[in-house]
Formats: C-alpha cells, structure tokens, sequence
C-alpha cells in the first residue's frame, strides 16, 4: 500500500508542471530571415493502412504540396533555402532526428540554419505534424512545434503547417 500511495502522490505532484508546461509561451525570438538548408517532410506511416497496404499516392502527393507550400512560406518571410545533396543526405533515416547530422550539413553548405519536418501518421484520422529550425553553427534548436490534426487530406496538412508557422515557429512574444 506505501508504494501505491507514493506513485499517487509524485503523478499528482508532476500534473501540476506538466500543465504548466503546455501552457508556457514560446520562448525567445522567432528566426530571423537568413540561409537555410530545407530537408523536407520525413514521413512515418505507423498505421496499420500502411503496414498492410503500403504507400499511397495521394500521400506522395500531399507530401510533395506541403514540402512547396512549407518552403514558399519560408521564401515569403525571407529565407533562401538550399536544398541538400542526395550524397549528404543518403545515410540519414530522418534527418529531425539524425542526431545533429542536418545542422552539420547546414553549416558545411555555409548556411544559418537547418529546417526539417516531419510527419507521423498514427491512423487516417490522427496524424501528428513537427517543424524545427536549428541553428546550423551550434546545433542549438532555434524554434520548433508540434501539433496534432484530425484527418488526411490536403486541407489539414495544410492547416496543420500554417498553425506551426503562424503561432509557433514566427510567433512574436
């Protein structure tokens, strides 16, 4: 029973932060307009359609959109993205998580920044959306967000981007 009532009291001690901490604004200021390396949508696809079906056409198409749609916004509040070479770019899975190796990438190209996005489809209906900006010299996370959103199809990746660009990534404090 002493166990139980420990577990009780350090999940109810940790709620109180963990709100808190969904609360909490973004911090420090957006980027500001510079060079940029722009990987991309990575997509992960761990429904059980894809396991079974495998990939889809109208995905590969909305990925495609919403790489233009992610890049034109970028373009529009300043940036010049490069895109990397397939060389540099062939042994990384998934360059959000290749463990620093997009901004190693980013700094050798001789830009300011390393932009990567990826998508994780958990069903047809819940699908969740991540963009970060690292500055390339020190690998540091500049700006990043998630979010969730309710249905695959070009409307919602859309809106899902446009969220994250809007409220989070040039969000003004």
């Amino acid at each position: 029973m002493t166990l139980l009532r420990l577990i009780a009291v350090l999940i109810l001690t940790a709620l109180p932060a963990a709100a808190e901490s969904l609360r909490a604004p973004v911090a420090g200021s957006p980027p500001s307009p510079g060079t940029a390396v722009w990987f991309g949508i990575h997509f992960i696809d761990t429904s059980t359609e894809g396991a079974i079906n495998g990939i889809r056409a109208d995905e590969v198409a909305r990925i495609a959109a919403t790489n233009d749609y992610i890049a034109a916004s970028l373009t529009e509040r300043g940036f010049d993205l490069r895109e990397p070479s397939p060389e540099s770019v062939a042994a990384i899975k998934n360059p959000t998580h290749s463990n620093g190796r997009d901004t190693v990438i980013a700094r050798d190209m001789g830009t300011e920044y390393s932009i990567t996005a990826e998508v994780q489809k958990v069903s047809n209906l819940i699908l969740s959306m991540n963009l970060y900006v690292r500055d390339a010299e020190t690998g540091r996370t500049v700006r990043s967000g998630a979010v969730d959103i309710r249905g695959n199809n070009d409307e919602s990746w859309q809106r899902g981007y446009r969220y994250l660009l809007k409220n989070i990534i040039f969000r003004e404090d």
